[in-house]
């Protein structure tokens, strides 16, 4: 069978409130219809629209040029510049004395910039920077806590057209050599340290240690964040305050073409190279911008808060790019979710009366294991709009998210997209349409997504299979740095001729058109010829009280072809018992049928996770067939979990 089963049966359906749609940019099914409509068949005209809506030091010729595809490019002939729009524009409106950002630090002290403090603070710090010898072209590595100096940094790299990598401040040496080489970077810019559960991230000393492979790298720039005890190399190590600090204010905008490179951000590869994204400044710009308008239906009084680390890619589009040039103010925290208490989060958005909450499944399930007491302890009435991110989002775990934290009253928009494609892609637009636990929901503007069979057919109506994207979008990349015949291999050669855009996940196509996303193409199993998501099988796991997460991946049968292997994690106060794998195995059965009956079940305390909160599928497929781990391990949270795996599963 050349499709993947969808097993998992989703019918409960939730609109939003009279009182949301009434102040909603987009009010119903059939604007949001014609406006995709108006995409899908004038995308010059649409996007060219949405472009107008930016400063150009110099107007587009072309809106979209297809001559060297894949290599896509777009608003060719354009001069625009990223942190222009994003901070300058605003300085000559009301919200000049607007919040732009709003941080809270782990040990609690707190800072606010509003649009003109954080000009003059990027305008200083891209001056340090030419100062030290950064061009237009070189690539800044920055590897840092979540600090506004972070946001700052990355804003002057887009000011004076140096493109920054971005490493999360939690990666090892190692990680931070491989991609240090592979953008040629001589700059990097870091902290002494930075907090994390109480404690002191040495984030000046694992550069000091990864330095030690990159002779190239010329100058450090240092900010003092923790005051921990560091070591400053003579002639290229300086402090942030004595190079920041003392520069001039004054540092007008490059007027940058629009393919002129933003950033290189580093994705896990299975060959063990990191893979190096590279997003250009024009269509990213607009791409970023109009989904975080329409998707989280942006409002000027909003305050509002992506949790994530700005080293990953939501970070980037929406806590820096896509807020800010939406002249919206984005609030940034530095630390753990559950430091002091669990009760972290549901504090911040009580203290600055958060309006759309913005976080990743792994966190809300982690939400709900800790206790519902923790928000309804809270004031939480301020949310109007709740958002998810990073993987599927299991039904259960939808649900508790709408039930606790949003009160019943507050839409979600559960966002589908990826590192490579820039901005969301696939969601629901929370005015216009109505949400269904565990579905991504509609495509946005501009975007056609296709369910296609292993060799390429379409699969219309209620379906599932291959998720490709048949046209080029604003946002996307615009190849693998360094390795063009990589990004032609990874995506797109698999359906060369027709030219789409293969995002390596399976999807199901419901009734009504919404998208569901079952799984990476390499998670799905072959039982006996059925093709089947794991995000199913783990999500009827996830339903019953005994399981607060699990990990669903095949193993080699002799007889089916492949087998199921469930990892489990039960509540601390449990022990897990015979009987429970016995419990849950038919709990499966009964929720998706005998054919979804995992073979094995093995209760773990922990699964492994990207430093983002993403199940390594990978690593777990590896132990369950026996095999050494190969491929990029450098973006795993906790070596010590698979050392664990691994003793489990030898003995």
């Amino acid at each position: 069978m050349s499709s993947i089963e969808h097993v998992l049966e989703e019918t409960r359906t939730f609109h939003p409130t009279a009182d949301f749609v009434e102040h909603a940019h987009i009010q119903s099914r059939e604007e949001y219809d014609e406006m995709y409509k108006h995409s899908i068949n004038d995308p010059d005209g649409f996007w060219g629209d949405a472009a107008e809506n930016f400063h150009w030091f110099k107007k587009w010729d072309t809106v979209l040029n297809k001559d060297a595809a894949p290599f896509y490019t777009w608003f060719e002939g354009g001069k625009t510049n990223l942190c222009y729009n994003c901070v300058d524009r605003h300085l000559t409106t009301w919200r000049k004395n607007k919040a732009a950002l709003i941080w809270e630090g782990e040990p609690g002290d707190t800072r606010t910039l509003t649009y003109q403090e954080l000009h003059r603070q990027v305008c200083k710090c891209a001056n340090a920077l030419k100062s030290l010898g950064v061009k237009m072209g070189d690539c800044v590595t920055l590897y840092m806590p979540m600090v506004p100096e972070l946001a700052i940094a990355m804003l002057a790299c887009a000011r004076i057209g140096a493109p920054h990598s971005i490493i999360f401040g939690g990666f090892s040496a190692n990680a931070i050599v491989d991609r240090v080489h592979d953008a040629d970077s001589k700059f990097i810019i870091t902290a002494d340290g930075g907090y994390r559960r109480g404690s002191v991230v040495p984030l000046k000393a694992t550069v000091d240690e990864a330095l030690e492979k990159c002779p190239g790298v010329e100058k450090v720039l240092v900010l003092k964040r923790a005051d921990n005890a560091v070591e400053m190399k003579e002639g290229r190590d300086i402090w942030w305050h004595d190079a920041v600090d003392a520069a001039s204010a004054d540092c007008p905008a490059e007027e940058l073409d629009s393919e002129h490179p933003l950033f290189i951000l580093y994705t896990s590869g299975s060959t063990g190279k990191p893979k190096g994204i590279l997003h250009t400044t024009a269509g990213y710009m607009v791409g970023a911008a109009l989904t975080s308008k329409y998707v989280f239906d942006l409002r000027d009084e909003d305050t509002y808060w992506c949790t994530a680390d700005i080293g990953w890619v939501t970070g980037h589009s929406y806590i820096v790019y896509g807020i800010l040039a939406n002249g919206a103010t984005s609030v940034m925290y530095e630390g753990a979710p559950n430091h002091p208490d669990p009760g972290r989060f549901w504090d911040i958005v009580e203290k600055y009366k958060v309006n759309v909450f913005y976080t990743a499944p792994t966190a809300i399930r982690a939400f709900a294991k800790w206790g519902d007491e923790h928000p309804k302890s809270r004031d939480l009435s301020s949310l109007r709009l709740l958002g998810t991110v990073g993987e599927p989002i299991n039904p259960e775990a939808w649900m508790w998210y709408r039930d606790v934290i949003g009160g019943g009253r507050c839409p979600i928009v559960d966002t589908w997209w990826q590192t490579e494609t820039g901005s969301i892609l696939i969601t629901t637009l929370p005015g216009a349409m109505a949400t269904k636990p565990g579905s991504a929901g509609l495509p946005f503007f501009g975007i056609q997504p296709q369910i296609v069979s292993e060799e390429g057919e379409p699969e219309d109506g209620m379906h599932s299979g291959l998720l490709v994207i048949k046209e080029p979008w604003p946002s996307m990349l615009r190849t693998l740095y360094g390795d063009d015949e990589r990004y032609k291999e990874v995506y797109f050669s698999k359906f060369a001729e027709q030219g789409w855009y293969l995002t390596g996940d399976g999807a199901f196509r419901d009734k009504d058109g919404y998208f569901m996303i079952i799984g990476r193409l390499d998670d799905v199993i072959n039982v006996s010829g059925h093709r089947l998501g794991t995000m199913e099988i783990e999500s009827a796991l996830v339903s019953h009280e005994l399981v607060v997460e699990a990990a669903v991946v095949g193993f080699p049968h002799e007889i089916k072809g492949q087998g199921i292997c469930a990892f489990v994690s039960v509540p601390a106060d449990i022990t897990p018992t015979d009987d429970d794998m016995g419990v849950l195995r038919n709990h499966v059965a009964k929720e998706i049928g005998a054919i979804a009956k995992p073979d094995q079940i093995r209760f773990t305390e922990a699964l492994p996770k990207t430093r983002s909160g993403k199940i390594m599928r990978r690593l777990l497929r590896d132990i369950a067939a026996g095999r050494e781990t190969t491929g990029d391990t450098t973006t795993l949270e906790d070596f010590s979990v698979m050392a664990k795996l691994r003793e489990e599963n030898e003995a």
